[in-house]
């Protein structure tokens, strides 16, 4: 694309000067020139004349509307006729906009009437622009009109989105179809609306002053894509660049916060029922191997460690500071710290932004970035890294390792992740509390667990992105290395609220973070258990190779409820082959169905279920199989657990390996059937058809943003 930045610059400069914060309609088309947007013919009258002129010249009927930098929402001001149809109609129409302008704001300074060639036909879509505090530049589509206004029906990527983006935008909306042509009508120009949706990306990227942008309406054809109409607000006020250290700087510096070879807890105590106690305890309890340096004003020893008056008293050096003292003294600790070049802080107090104190929160950032001291906190339960022992966290000692890496915003939602973890037998490699986020959050951690070969999936709540784009930006790559599963809370109005009373975070759009997380290559989590699932299952199961699913069950409702999840979570059920189903049929009795879901009925005996899943797994068509299991006397629960496993390994020994989920139903011996198949590597749950559905659907949801499919 061939792109005029000087003419851009020239126009901003100008109207910079005249101290406007928006352009006019006339300004906002030649930016659009500079920049291959295709806009239509027109052009600027200021007498009624010089109006009919430019609308002959352009070929009637033709669009007219108020051209006044004051008057921004053209409509409402009775500044806009459509479909002005001869000359006469024009001169009239000219005396009555401007009428009607210096009726809706006797001060507007009136530039003059635009006249524009009026588009016919073709599909009304919306393409814009916005800036999020958090993701900053943002490009949105959407279809134009009530769809847009009522039904919020809009997409948003990253600025500046690729072509790929661009078309991901196309499909990305509710009414997608209706740009493919519906009942008789033309599919629109997709390059060319791809092609809009990229230029207005790097526009507002490449120059960030434009703060909004609007092409609306956008007429979409079979042939062509021309925005109608461009309103471009700006803002010329002078951002404070985001504080983002460098990604080299930030592993080292996680490196030594989370695998320190030594660690001091600041009010360390040896009264029990102080959270300098319990760190203590968890520290030595939990088998860490480094240095412990109890850091107390009085004590000589604390639990058999020899106490420190001050980190600065300390001989060797420290990695890691636990703070356990109350919020008014941890800026003085802070500040010993770093003089003492410690690497991190684990700040456990809490009493600061999120009580209504940001001058102390702010007053230990200033100090953190004084001494380069990373601060993870304030007011969180500290961290697990269980790969080095290490219980840094007043809450009770962990000991179920394993490769998930979790880390949560709130202390409650840490506290459910510990005792699912510990219930579900879910190894984990950490739980990290990231509380108010000061400085540490979730990229940083992202950083950190990209290389850890302790960790194979990545597992994150929050109420609120710090940076959006730079978690973004990082978990672009991370996501096709290992899954990044994100629970973000405040989806809901009163979700958001309660987000914002509880840490001080503002919950930003929720669409915004829907789509910036699939653009990213996140999976989603919508709710705790979700992300707690996801974590535990995703990673046991193989990358399928295509999108095939086959459900083979004892039960037709479990067979229903399955087909249902499988659409509700966009999984496709490989239609049935004459000769699979034949096939399938052989194992299955005459009452039973094939298809998909393949029934096997309720009183088959174990070797129908093996030799269905060994057809499934066998059949180079069928990519990933959905188990239902009902409980009988004839194959009961552990039995059925059995010989799935078995089916799995006798296959995987002929090096075919696919993805299983299954769902059991029944008497409460489904609970050890399925605690047996998860721990042989197939994510199985009893009483519920959508959770395992769900499970399948985040792996292959990150198969498909990781490339791998």
């Amino acid at each position: 694309m061939n792109k005029d930045k000087a003419k851009v610059r020239e126009i901003l400069d100008a109207v910079k000067a005249a101290g406007r914060n928006s352009l006019t309609a006339p300004e906002g088309k030649l930016v659009c020139d500079a920049y291959g947007i295709a806009v239509p013919k027109e052009g600027v009258a200021t007498n009624a004349a010089d109006a009919q002129k430019l609308a002959s010249s352009m070929g009637f009927p033709v669009v007219m509307k108020i051209v006044s930098p004051e008057i921004l929402h053209k409509t409402e001001a009775g500044g806009v006729l459509v479909g002005v149809k001869n000359a006469d109609d024009v001169a009239k129409g000219f005396d009555t906009i401007v009428a009607n302008a210096k009726k809706y704001n006797a001060k507007a300074q009136i530039l003059g009437v635009q006249v524009q060639q009026m588009l016919k036909g073709g599909q009304e879509v919306i393409i814009g622009a916005v800036t999020d505090g958090s993701f900053g530049k943002l490009v949105a589509f959407g279809l134009g009109g009530v769809l847009v206004e009522v039904l919020k029906d809009i997409t948003f990527r990253l600025a500046p989105a690729t072509r790929e983006d661009a078309y991901s935008m196309l499909d990305g909306i509710q009414a997608a179809d209706m740009l493919k042509g519906v009942r008789g009508s033309d599919p629109v120009d997709r390059d060319a609306l791809a092609g809009l949706i990229v230029g207005v990306s790097e526009l507002v990227s490449d120059f960030p002053e434009i703060a909004e942008m609007d092409l609306n309406p956008v007429f979409a054809s079979k042939d062509s894509a021309i925005a109608a109409d461009v309103r471009i607000v700006v803002d010329f006020a002078a951002k404070a660049p985001r504080y983002r250290p460098a990604e080299a700087d930030v592993l080292v510096a996680m490196k030594r916060i989370m695998q320190p070879k030594s660690v001091a807890v600041i009010g360390a105590s040896a009264e029990a029922g102080k959270i300098g106690n319990s760190v203590m305890k968890n520290l030595i309890n939990g088998g860490y191997k480094g240095n412990i340096y109890p850091i107390h004003p009085k004590a000589e020893d604390i639990l058999g460690y020899k106490a420190y008056k001050s980190v600065k008293d300390v001989p060797g050096e420290i990695d890691t500071a636990v703070f356990a003292i109350p919020a008014k003294l941890v800026a003085g600790a802070l500040t010993e710290c770093g003089e003492k070049k410690i690497a991190g802080a684990v700040l456990i107090p809490s009493g600061f932004a999120e009580s209504g104190h940001p001058e102390m929160q702010s007053e230990l950032v200033a100090i953190g970035r004084k001494y380069n001291i990373r601060l993870m906190g304030p007011n969180i339960y500290g961290f697990y890294y269980t790969p080095a022992n290490l219980c840094a966290t007043f809450c009770t000692a962990f000991d179920v390792k394993g490769s998930a890496a979790l880390s949560s915003q709130s202390g409650g939602i840490g506290m459910a992740m510990i005792g699912f973890s510990r219930s579900a037998k879910m190894g984990v490699s950490a739980i990290v509390g990231v509380g108010n986020k000061c400085d540490i959050d979730e990229d940083d951690l992202l950083i950190f667990f990209e290389q850890d070969p302790n960790t194979k999936v990545i597992a994150q709540h929050c109420e609120d992105l710090k940076d959006g784009r730079a978690f973004a930006e990082v978990a672009r790559r991370v996501s096709k290395k290992k899954p990044v599963i994100v629970l973000k809370g405040g989806r809901t109005a009163a979700g958001a609220k309660a987000a914002s009373s509880h840490t001080g975070a503002l919950a930003g759009n929720d669409k915004i973070y829907e789509d910036v997380f699939n653009q990213s290559g996140v999976i989603r989590a919508n709710s705790l258990r979700d992300l707690l699932d996801f974590a535990r299952g995703v990673p046991l199961l193989p990358t399928p190779k295509g999108e095939n699913v086959v459900i083979i069950t004892g039960a037709g409702g479990s067979g229903v409820l399955l087909s249902d999840a499988c659409v509700a979570n966009n999984l496709t059920l490989m239609p049935m082959p004459a000769d699979l189903d034949a096939a399938f049929r052989k194992f299955i009795p005459p009452f039973g169905a094939a298809g998909n879901p393949v029934d096997i009925t309720g009183g088959e005996p174990p070797q129908t279920y093996k030799n269905t899943v060994l057809l499934g797994l066998q059949d180079d068509r069928i990519h990933s199989l959905i188990l239902g299991y009902w409980h009988t006397i004839v194959t009961p629960p552990m039995v059925f657990a059995r010989i799935i496993v078995e089916a799995r390994d006798e296959m995987r020994a002929k090096g075919i390996e696919k993805p299983i989920v299954a769902s059991l139903a029944g008497d409460v011996e489904v609970e050890e059937a399925s605690q047996y198949l998860y721990e042989h590597g197939i994510p199985a749950y009893a009483y519920s058809t959508e959770i395992p559905v769900a499970v399948l659907a985040a792996k292959y949801k990150w198969a498909r943003g990781a490339g791998l499919m």
